[in-house]
């Protein structure tokens, strides 16, 4: 068991369609108890047409020919060993095997830049093709000046990376926390540049993205502000239309079988409920195809009200999230917008939650009843489920997720308008609380912010919550994309 007090299932639905005797065995077997780990196989994934948009990256090396160095007899920093040409050769290689697994296209200037009038004619290049970002990468002290030139020339995004040893503290405190710019003196550069790459990718897919909205409102398409993003909403009726559609097939009864073989527990929906949250699922996928969506968002809650006009998408949020593909709920623009980006920079689904707190042991608790199981990514083995009913409506099947203790995470939420601002918490999960006895929605964690010494000051609602140390490296993709932080 799990730990939580929650009761069995009740008796099961005489009117099921999982009637096999091999599967009733099973099913039966399990009910009320832990199911023995099995694999969690994913059922194919919808198209996102971004992922196949790759953003262009204009780059060049900054410093001097070694052979120009040879003749004074003074090589300053990073001294008479360092191989320049040697080392553009190395990076060049890296990247060059980096862009088919990152989305990018990294294009590099001929040659390096060394002179004042290299410098400017790079700049001229980037400010003509209009890339979607400049990397400069930093192999001489004294060529801070051209970089300067490049970066002040041009009016794009710019990444600016020296390997350890190449610079003095004085010279790049300019740069270290200018908005529009992703700055790093690191003895890992190759890795540095990396990073960079992504949030570039990250920003570009934002601006490429379809957000498709199931709302009760007409059909419409708008830009979204700042990134661009193009929001198409879709009336509901387009959704009861294609669930009331979908059969109950093979891949509808396999997935259902899938969600009961990994199981952890099953407490309140019967195997009727659990075939329903499936056939949700491939009737979901069937609007994102049609619509040609990288992201969808819904106004769920509605259709979780007499008459019911179709069960709870949780299941189906969880399943495409763990496929890479963010989905949000009740149809909250800001919560899909932060879904997204954690996907897109850090391939890492987000736990889209509503914010509380444990006033008395200082914690943040958060709670939905959806929430992704491979919330290490769409390569990591999922995190334990237990099914359960929707908590608010009662029925249905929708995913209660647990959490691992003691890993680290990050909390963002994007605040979108023509001057966005970003939301960034880093910290640790302290546990998932049974339920009952707390209440609120299925899925749940209380979570030790860092340097909050009040958890009553955590700020947003709807939050995206996700694993790994990221919160650095969000403020740096903000600073490159001049997006205040206000947390």
């Amino acid at each position: 068991m799990d730990g939580d007090r929650e009761s069995t299932n009740p008796e099961l639905s005489r009117r099921t369609l999982f009637k096999a005797a091999a599967l009733g065995a099973a099913v039966a077997g399990t009910a009320g108890k832990a199911a023995a780990a099995t694999p969690w196989q994913l059922p194919p994934a919808p198209a996102q047409p971004v992922r196949a948009k790759k953003p262009v990256i204009r780059a060049a090396f900054v410093y001097p020919p070694t052979s120009e160095l040879d003749k004074v007899g003074y090589y300053s920093w990073p001294g008479s060993g360092f191989d320049a040409e040697g080392r553009q050769k190395q990076y060049m290689a890296e990247l060059r095997k980096a862009e088919k697994e990152l989305g990018v296209k990294v294009d590099f200037m001929d040659g390096h830049i060394n002179t004042d009038a290299d410098a400017a004619a790079f700049a001229e290049a980037v400010n003509r093709t209009k890339p979607e970002a400049v990397l400069l990468v930093l192999f001489k002290k004294g060529h801070w000046p051209q970089l300067k030139t490049v970066v002040e020339m041009t009016d794009v995004p710019a990444l600016v990376v020296a390997p350890l040893g190449v610079l003095l503290v004085t010279y790049y405190e300019e740069f270290r926390k200018q908005p529009g710019i992703y700055f790093k003196n690191a003895q890992d550069a190759i890795g540095s540049i990396l990073a960079g790459l992504r949030m570039v990718r990250g920003a570009y897919w934002m601006k490429q993205s379809r957000l498709m909205d199931l709302a009760p409102k007409e059909a419409s398409d708008v830009s979204l502000p700042f990134w661009g993003t193009n929001l198409h909403t879709l009336p509901l009726e387009r959704f009861y239309e294609a669930f009331n559609q979908t059969p109950r097939n093979d891949a509808v009864m396999k997935l259902g079988q899938d969600y009961l073989k990994y199981a952890k527990n099953r407490v309140e929906p019967s195997e009727e409920d659990v075939i329903e949250a499936a056939r949700c699922h491939y009737a979901m996928c069937k609007l994102i195809d049609e619509e040609k969506a990288d992201a969808l968002t819904m106004t769920c809650l509605p259709g979780l009200q007499h008459p019911r006009k179709h069960v709870p998408p949780c299941m189906s949020f969880m399943t495409l999230r763990d496929q890479g593909f963010p989905a949000g709920c009740q149809s909250d623009l800001d919560a899909a917008l932060s879904l997204m980006l954690s996907e897109f920079l850090f391939d890492k689904p987000g736990f889209q939650q509503n914010a509380s707190m444990d006033t008395e042991a200082n914690l943040y608790f958060g709670a939905h009843c959806s929430c992704p199981s491979r919330m290490g990514g769409r390569e990591s083995a999922p995190e334990p489920v237990i099914l359960r009913s929707h908590a608010e409506a009662g029925w249905g099947c929708v995913p209660r997720v647990l959490l691992k203790e003691g890993q680290r995470v990050t909390m963002i939420q994007y605040k979108s308008s023509e001057s966005p601002e970003m939301i960034i918490y880093g910290g640790t999960i302290v546990s998932c609380p049974p339920t009952p006895p707390v209440g609120g929605c299925r899925t749940n964690v209380l979570i030790k912010f860092d340097d909050v010494e009040d958890a009553c000051t955590v700020k947003g609602m709807h939050q995206n919550v996700f694993y790994g140390d990221h919160a650095e490296a969000v403020r740096d993709f903000c600073q490159l994309y001049k997006i205040p932080v206000v947390s």
